[in-house]
């Protein structure tokens, strides 16, 4: 590569309609050191602003005439494999963003530089090494042992151990620096500086029992085994909660292991990962490693280069874990595949089922998606042949699938029950109080009210900069946005009209006081937002209720899935139209898919479980669907309706949201960018321009948003016009002050 004298390279402050590889000089001092995947700082723009940049290729010849020169590098080494640099460019063309942005996705956070120096810095610490053979070593500890046992106690302890960190010395034999320095000036022993790792110790758990399967477990596990390298493009593991997914999930990745390769675990909550890695560490020990956002960032940052070093061979993680480097990757499971937070919202929007098949495709690896409630879309492309299909119909230790209870909200407001709390479900509380039983309750809303109303005027509280009302927060007793972070005081009265204040709707802070004024004297765990926004503080949470069998885990969706108590039978569904009448095509699905896997928590152990769900229209067939656990039934259904809206699987949504500060400035710019959509694709078939139309929440920080929605193919050709009108409306002059971006089938 001597004669290769520029490099290609994406620049970061590049938006993106200006985003594309430029290319540089590589200075003399600089050359052979240039590397793709590397670093660099670069003059960009008119003003020559100096710019972090990464090397996407090296090249002979610019593509221009004149090209600046690189400034210097920042790494070392290059950050970035040939496979990522590929990966960074297929995210720009498929989510719409620039490589910059898909490259902050890929590296933690601790890889990134502030003030010039790298965020998290690599943890260094002091070994001392013996000089002379062990046995010198107890020779010199005896006659050091009555005038300097500090000493002696160093030489008999390296002796036996090795090289031991100074700060284990000082542990294990009390010895001061002094002491080791004499040693090391005697000759005895050498110090030795050393990166360490800033990570969880997996060796110290027991290791676990060999996995037995059932019969129906191992005829699924033979199935996928034989897809293994296959080229298989995904799989789908359809089994019922309780089913034993886990377990077929370890023998694979086992088996994967055994071939020489690596294996990525994705799970949708944080607080899914210590029950998962407690699993997994019993089965893999050190050769496992963990990415999620809770973990500090030097932590995340270790992980990372533990994982890029090859030696670790399974990554258990979060969404962004899809990016982990692992060397040789064989396999990529994506546990409860339907849920929404594998989708991105900010720039790159990226689902992490596209970026794991991307993956999978161009290392040969084999992609399951396991799910007791699979999204429309995976299910779909199962029936349709896209997807192997293996299904787990029994739970594992052959229980039948807990009994539901429909609790009419209706029929309690009439009979006085003012409180979210039905009768029924009160009985059910105190029937596992009495048995020592747990007892967990979903409320998938946080807070202590949805809003708070004049009870005389009609006057709500709202955010000043969007177009939402406050949620009270009883514990603090403010009103707070939960979209811009707006905060204030509750006052006495109402501002307009002096009136009083009415606190509406439910949240799980106002159930968990309902609950201690209905069950005084009984410990509440709540699990939301506002109690895990700690690190780690979900592990504690969700080890407090196992170990101290704290009677009732009350919570958000984080407690409807993946959790395995083997003492909970009973499961409490507070409002379970919440999410069955907002404006979103899965609106179905979501409800279907949260009831059923809360709903599964129950009777997971020996004992028996049940489950209550409360609800205004008991009737309603989605409610009733999923009582009865009756996935396919809820499929079938659902399926017809995608088909006749236009909407995913049957076809595919795009969405492009112009935002700006003044809402007529932004209508306008999405009426024209509608017609320019109308024209390009006036010729093709089957393509409808929806639009433009208010976003769920119209203004978010002052910012209002519009959308345009396009349902079609997604075709090359679709992307592409996408990308290029974007472009085109962010270069006209017009639209100053307004910006433009896409998305591909949004979350709302």
């Amino acid at each position: 590569m001597e004669d290769r004298q520029y490099a290609r390279i994406a620049v970061d402050t590049a938006r993106f309609a200006l985003d594309k590889p430029y290319d540089y000089r590589i200075p003399v001092e600089l050359t052979g050191l240039v590397l793709p995947g590397m670093r660099v700082t670069v003059p960009f723009g008119k003003g020559n602003t100096k710019t972090e940049g990464i090397v996407l290729s090296l090249e002979k010849e610019p593509s221009y005439d004149k090209p600046k020169c690189i400034v210097n590098l920042l790494d070392e080494e290059s950050v970035l494999s040939q496979e990522q640099i590929r990966l960074a460019l297929w995210m720009r063309e498929r989510f719409f963003c620039t490589v910059y942005e898909a490259v902050h996705a890929m590296l933690p956070s601790g890889m990134w530089f502030r003030d010039g120096e790298r965020r998290a810095k690599d943890k260094v610490e002091l070994f001392a090494n013996l000089l002379v053979s062990g046995e010198e070593a107890m020779e010199a500890a005896e006659q050091k042992r009555m005038r300097a046992r500090q000493q002696a106690g160093v030489l008999r302890l390296l002796a036996v151990t090795g090289p031991v960190s100074l700060r284990d010395l000082r542990t294990f034999t009390g010895a001061s620096i002094a002491s080791v320095k004499a040693l090391e000036e005697q000759g005895y022993l050498e110090l030795e500086a050393r990166e360490v790792f800033r990570s969880q110790v997996y060796d110290d758990v027991e290791r676990a029992d060999e996995i037995v399967l059932t019969e129906e477990q191992q005829t699924a596990y033979d199935g996928l085994c034989s897809l293994l390298g296959s080229g298989a493009a995904a799989a789908l593991l359809f089994g019922v909660t309780g089913s034993g997914k886990t377990s077929v999930y370890i023998r694979l990745i086992q088996k994967v292991l055994q071939q020489g390769k690596s294996a990525i675990v994705l799970v949708p909550e944080i607080a899914l990962t210590p029950q998962l890695v407690a699993v997994f560490s019993a089965h893999f020990g050190s050769q496992i490693a963990v990415l999620h956002s809770s973990l500090a960032m030097g932590e995340r940052y270790d992980e990372w280069k533990r994982i890029r070093s090859g030696s670790v061979k399974v990554v258990i993680g979060t969404r962004s874990a899809v990016f982990a480097p692992v060397k040789e990757l064989g396999l990529i499971v994506i546990d409860e595949e339907q849920e929404h937070t594998y989708k991105s919202e900010n720039s790159p929007r990226y689902h992490a089922r596209d970026v794991a098949k991307y993956r999978c495709a161009q290392s040969g690896a084999l992609l399951l998606l396991g799910s007791a409630t699979p999204s429309v879309d995976s299910m779909y492309s199962a029936q349709t042949g896209r997807y192997k299909l293996f299904t787990l119909k029994g739970r594992y230790n052959a229980r039948s699938l807990p009994p539901v209870y429909t609790a009419d909200m209706r029929r309690e407001l009439k009979n006085g029950n003012g409180t979210n709390i039905s009768s029924v479900l009160l009985r059910e509380l105190q029937e596992n109080l009495d048995r020592g039983e747990q007892s967990i309750l979903f409320l998938n809303r946080r807070g202590t009210a949805s809003f708070v109303v004049c009870g005389e005027c009609g006057y709500v509280y709202t955010c000043p900069n969007c177009s939402v009302s406050l949620t009270y927060h009883g514990v603090s007793r403010k009103l707070m946005c939960h979209h811009c972070g707006f905060v204030q005081q509750v006052p006495g009265v109402c501002p307009e009209c002096g009136g009083q204040l009415k606190f509406t709707g439910a949240g799980t802070q106002k159930v968990e006081e309902e609950l201690k004024e209905l069950l005084p004297g009984t410990e509440i765990i709540r699990m939301d937002t506002d109690t895990v926004a700690a690190a780690h503080s979900h592990e504690t949470l969700l080890s407090r209720f196992r170990e101290e069998k704290v009677p009732i885990l009350l919570g958000t969706q984080m407690v409807t899935k993946g959790l395995d108590f083997e003492n909970v039978t009973l499961v409490g569904v507070i409002s379970a139209d919440q999410s069955l009448y907002v404006n979103d095509y899965r609106a179905h699905e979501r409800t279907f898919s949260l009831i059923t896997q809360v709903v599964g928590r129950s009777g997971r152990g020996e004992k028996s479980g049940r489950a209550v769900i409360q609800t205004f229209t008991p009737q309603n067939e989605i409610i009733r669907l999923a009582s009865k656990q009756d996935y396919m039934g809820f499929y079938e259904e659902e399926i017809l309706l995608r088909q006749a809206m236009q909407a995913p699987p049957a076809a595919d949504l795009f969405t492009v949201t112009v935002t700006g500060l003044e809402e007529a400035a932004v209508l306008r710019g999405c009426v024209k960018l509608r017609d320019s959509f109308r024209h390009y694709f006036a010729d093709l078939e089957g393509v409808r321009v929806l639009g433009p139309a208010p976003a769920s929440v119209a203004k978010v920080n002052m910012r209002y948003r519009y959308r345009i929605t396009l349902s079609c193919k997604a075709t090359k050709r679709i992307r592409e016009t996408i990308s290029h009108l974007i472009c085109a409306f962010s270069n006209d002059k017009e639209n100053r002050g307004l910006s433009a971006f896409a998305d591909n089938d949004p979350l709302d």
